[in-house]
């Protein structure tokens, strides 16, 4: 029988129980890919972490990403999460940790104050928009609620892709996903894969005091096992680049709030910026350590 080590921590708050969780293999050499799948849905997390030997030394870890259903190409608040724990298992250099992963290299910084900032693998990456109505369905919404002044819902990606849509400062709340509607709408929109169409609904909350866009977001992906998820990094950082991709400015950050009416409040740091190959963004936030104990197989 084999015992493998794992810790959970809530990522992108300042306290327990807030944020996202997020389960982390710190040592998972030896699991198979059907072990690494079945340990996700029995954590039954958005996403769950395995953390594996480089196949580049000059990097820090090959980390592979699984969600309830499926493994991923690159996710946000897993890196985030896993960079936290491997910094202060000493892992850093210099701060700094590169995790290899299906979308690319992720560039990880861990900062003292203990906030830990990812940069997205892939530029901005733009797909088919998804119709007005078809999205309204889906979300429980009427399509007045839909905002479609600056772009129609469409589908974007740095990395793993999400349908972005600006919904009406009001309705953000009152959206709810229709699993129904869900199915139905993947038969028309298949672009994101097989038991995939996130949604990811988004509304303008004024500035920060430094200038940054604030925003109120929020996640549903019922295909994939998550009905509604507390702080998706990788659905951020297309928002930011997308946002950014709108306007003449060169970079920008944004403030974003999801979770609320989880009542898993996250907070998450986004900077977007023109670079030579596109548009990339980057996410950041704090972590707290919530559970560790093994599992035996």
């Amino acid at each position: 029988m084999r015992s493998y080590a794992f810790v959970t921590v809530d990522v992108f708050t300042d306290r327990r129980f807030g944020g996202n969780p997020l389960a982390v293999f710190p040592d998972a050499d030896g699991l198979s890919d059907a072990d690494m799948q079945a340990l996700a849905a029995e954590f039954n997390l958005s996403e769950t972490t395995f953390v594996l030997p480089p196949a580049d030394p000059a990097n820090t870890a090959r980390v592979r990403i699984f969600n309830r259903t499926a493994e991923m190409a690159f996710a946000g608040h897993p890196n985030v999460g896993t960079g936290w724990v491997l910094s202060g298992r000493g892992r850093a250099r210099d701060g700094r940790l590169r995790f290899e992963e299906i979308a690319g290299l992720v560039e990880v910084e861990a900062g003292a104050d203990g906030i830990v900032t990812i940069s997205a693998p892939q530029p901005l990456s733009l797909g088919p928009e998804m119709p007005v109505d078809l999205l309204a369905g889906c979300v429980g919404l009427s399509t007045p609620d839909i905002v479609c002044t600056t772009h129609r819902p469409v589908m974007a990606s740095v990395g793993n892709g999400f349908v972005v849509a600006e919904v009406t400062p009001d309705s953000l709340s009152r959206a709810a996903p229709d699993l129904a509607r869900f199915r139905a709408a993947h038969e028309d929109f298949p672009h994101l894969g097989p038991r995939r169409l996130p949604v990811y609904l988004y509304a303008s909350d004024g500035r920060t005091d430094d200038g940054s866009r604030r925003l109120r977001t929020r996640m549903f992906s019922p295909l994939s096992g998550t009905l509604e998820d507390a702080a998706t990094g990788s659905a951020a950082t297309p928002l930011a680049a997308l946002l950014l991709s709108l306007g003449p400015d060169e970079a920008a950050g944004y403030a974003i709030v999801q979770g609320v009416e989880m009542g898993r409040p996250s907070r998450l740091a986004c900077r977007a910026w023109r670079a030579s190959d596109g548009i990339r963004a980057s996410v950041g936030g704090g972590c707290v350590p919530v559970l560790s104990g093994e599992v035996s197989l």
